[in-house]
């Protein structure tokens, strides 16, 4: 169970568990102002929960395709504060319907494209992009968000480029930040944020390292993810 300042979630049916880049998101999502939002694979619903937390008036939809996810992003929006705001379903983004279109996407997707499956069928479903491919995502989120809707996501820094081009006449880039896990290394993982509009925009990029050198938290870091960590 992990413990946030305003909600707590359980990741044991979940194939894929609470980490580090799905609380980044959460935290770094522009997510002001929109009513209707969509997390697609959910897992545990920490995503569709953080948002929840700073949006009052958004409506959340969480989808994921694995049962046991779905089953514990249940469990941990019906304990929480926004119970009524947030609704799981099981359903694949490739095909999933709604009745209306949202403001805002956020996708914490699959992204092992060569390394060797997990003997595991649930984990190698949740990690790799053979079961949500960037041109599923770019096409989900052209199908699914309102003109400006935006599109939120993180991805290893070397998948960045594979889907910026993947992205590229579809939706344009408005937001980008490199993550280091130390001050000074090479970024490990690069959050964006796309608009579906009709004319390129002029994107703000920057870089927040997780730890310093010595090995603490970078106050970058703490100012993203203060409202959500007990502590540090």
């Amino acid at each position: 169970m992990f413990h946030f300042k305003r909600f707590s979630v359980d990741d044991t049916l979940c194939a894929m568990k609470v980490g580090t880049d799905g609380v980044l998101l959460g935290a770094w999502a522009d997510v002001r102002g929109a009513r209707h939002i969509l997390d697609i694979g959910t897992g545990s619903g920490l995503i569709a929960l953080m948002i929840a937390q700073r949006c009052d008036d958004a409506v959340i939809e969480a989808i994921d395709i694995d049962e046991g996810a779905v089953a514990q992003a249940r469990i941990n929006a019906e304990v929480s504060p926004w119970a009524e705001r947030i609704a799981v379903l099981c359903a694949d983004a490739k095909s999933y319907a709604p009745t209306h279109k949202f403001d805002h996407i956020v996708t914490n997707p699959p992204f092992f494209n060569t390394t060797l499956h997990s003997p595991d069928e649930r984990r190698a479903l949740a990690r790799h992009s053979a079961s949500l491919g960037y041109a599923d995502i770019v096409a989900t989120a052209e199908r699914l968000l309102n003109h400006g809707g935006r599109l939120s996501l993180i991805l290893p820094a070397d998948e960045a480029s594979h889907f910026r081009r993947e992205a590229f006449n579809h939706l344009w880039l408005r937001r980008e930040t490199s993550i280091l896990s130390h001050d000074g290394e090479a970024p490990k993982r690069t959050m964006m944020e796309f608009v579906l509009c009709d004319e390129p925009l002029m994107p703000s990029v920057d870089t927040i390292a997780i730890r310093t050198k010595d090995g603490a938290y970078s106050d970058e870091y703490r100012r993203l993810t203060e409202e959500y960590y007990l502590k540090f």
